[in-house]
This record gives C-alpha cells, structure tokens and sequence, in this order.
C-alpha cells in the first residue's frame, strides 16, 4: 500500500505543478505590460494605467528621457520638436535636462559643433543675453542658445528672424559651462 499512496501523491503533485504553471501562463498573458515586459537593469518603468475597457494601456514613453538616435559621447542634445535640451556625459548619462524657448529659424536635424561663444551682448531682438553658445548659421542667422538677463523666455516675433533658443538663467549657467567652442549639439527633430 505504501507504493501505490506514494505514486498517489506523485500524480497529485505533478497535477498540482501543471496547474499552478499553466495559470502562471495565463496571468502572464493577461498581465499589463510594465509587468512582462524585459527592461534594462536600473530601468524605471511607469506604471500603466487601465483603460476604460478594463486593459492596461501601453506605458506613455518618459518625456525627459534622451532622444534615441541622439549620437553618443560628450554632448548637448537640442530636440525642435520637444523644446528641450539634454547634456549628456562621456557616459552616456543625461547631467541635465531643461525646456527652451525655440527662435523663429530653426537648425536642419544633424551634428554641429560649438563656433564661437559670448558672455553677454544684446540679442537679435534688443533682448540683453547673456551665455551666448552660437552653433550654425541658417539663410544668414546664427542660431545659438542663450538667456536673457531679465529672466524672460518670451516668444519671439514671428514676423522677425531670429535664432536665440532662450533659456531660463540657471539653464544657461549649465550650458554655458558645459558647451565650450568645438562641443557636440546634436539636433533632433
């Protein structure tokens, strides 16, 4: 009686391994991305919130995260679309990110490097800037990052071409000592 209780209690344990696997699949089919899906180590996922009908929505994409196919190495990262700039270490770590105020001509996606800088002059606008990275040059306007003194981010005029992408002060004291002349600015749309 002893082997057949011990082959009893075999099948019951097989049979409770194949159920616990199996509702293991189905959670896992059911479960929300953040959940399954395969992250980089240190990655934060955001969490996922239901949708009406009850299933989870995909994670909406961090909107500080680097741009991908942003280029590599010691860098600024200018997104036209975003609005924003990224400095980015040797080690491909984002030391700060900061919203900016676009100018009315804008630089073509691509690689540029630092031409000249200024640490304070008046702006194209009569606006006094200060940390002044000049980058490239579009239909005859410098295009360059600044600050103006007085703290303003104001919209440019649409009617005037200008190419000062404004920043708030203690952005531009980042930059400024971030970005020398010869530094990577990788734009991207």
């Amino acid at each position: 009686m002893a082997r057949s209780s011990s082959g009893f209690v075999a099948g019951l344990t097989a049979a409770a391994l194949a159920a616990v696997g199996f509702l293991a699949y189905q959670a896992s089919a059911h479960a929300p991305a953040h959940l399954t899906e395969k992250r980089p180590a240190g990655a934060g996922a955001a969490p996922s919130t239901p949708a009406h009908g009850g299933s989870a929505q995909k994670p909406a994409a961090d909107p500080l995260a680097l741009p991908a196919n942003s280029g590599s190495g010691v860098r600024v990262v200018y997104a036209l679309g975003d609005r924003r700039v990224w400095l980015v270490d040797g080690k491909e770590r984002v030391t700060r990110t900061f919203t900016v105020m676009p100018s009315t001509v804008h630089p073509e996606p691509g690689t540029y490097s630092v031409t000249t800088r200024s640490g304070r002059v008046s702006g194209s606008d009569g606006v006094q800037i200060e940390h002044v990275v000049r980058f490239a040059t579009v239909d005859g306007v410098t295009i360059g990052f600044s600050a103006a003194v007085d703290g303003s981010m104001a919209r440019p005029d649409p009617a005037r071409r200008t190419g000062g992408i404004r920043m708030k002060r203690a952005d531009g004291d980042a930059l400024w000592t971030f970005a020398t002349v010869k530094s990577t600015i990788v734009v991207v749309p």
